[in-house]
């Protein structure tokens, strides 16, 4: 009995391999186009990455170099225009963004919406922080307060204290603290004082050692004031 298993497994291997030296000689001739293909498509993309891609990529990154010097640099409105739109030698982040698009970094948008934002331009400083999606805790939360401080700007109220909630939330690093006070300022403009007072709270209890903490108290017995 076990004679016979052994015996019709070995059957059907021969047949499986019969049946693919089969179907290899019927196509051969298009299983070597396809073959063919795809050496032809990876020799393809192999050239294109390291002739055109990345020598791409280095010149973006070279061009990120100097506007994000600029950007260090910026003291006032005229320093976060230079380095939003360069100087004519040297490119802006909107410039890098248009030639490099996301070759540049992901954090080309977050500088272009800070720059935007020293401007007065909150719908632009908006799309850009928007579309920043990098994986930096620090500069996500920060991004997210930008937004929150753009909505003040434009006195979407509302808006702007979803964005400062969502700044808090992103991470518990050494801005939160400030996200938590602007949160608080905005509640209280809404009327929302028991919310405000949460923030205020929470500044008080979570960062005692930050800057916000000093004058917390001001906040806190305005509100209990009331």
């Amino acid at each position: 009995m076990a004679k016979e298993i052994k015996n019709e497994r070995a059957e059907a291997v021969v047949e499986a391999v019969s049946k693919t030296e089969q179907f290899f000689n019927e196509n051969k001739k298009t299983l070597l186009y396809i073959i063919g293909g795809i050496i032809v498509a990876c020799a393809a993309f192999f050239c294109w990455h390291k002739f055109i891609h990345q020598p791409k990529v280095e010149e973006a990154q070279g061009q990120m170099a100097f506007a994000e010097e600029n950007f260090r640099n910026a003291a006032d409105s005229t320093g976060y225009a230079l380095a939003l739109y360069g100087d004519g030698n040297v490119l802006g982040f909107e410039q890098i963004a248009k030639e490099y698009g996301n070759k540049a970094g992901k954090s080309l948008n977050f500088y272009a919406g800070v720059c935007e934002f020293y401007l007065k331009n909150y719908e632009s400083a908006i799309k850009y922080l928007k579309a920043y999606n990098g994986k930096d805790e620090i500069l996500a939360a920060r991004a997210l307060a930008c937004i929150g401080d753009c909505y003040v700007n434009l006195e979407d109220y509302n808006t702007a204290l979803g964005y400062f909630e969502k700044a808090v939330a992103e991470g518990d690093n050494a801005f939160a603290a400030e996200y938590l006070l602007d949160a608080g300022l905005v509640a209280e403009k809404l009327g929302q004082n028991e919310k405000a007072l949460g923030y205020y709270q929470q500044i008080k209890e979570k960062y005692p050692m930050s800057m916000q903490a000093y004058d917390v108290d001001k906040y806190i017995s305005r509100i209990e004031a009331k």
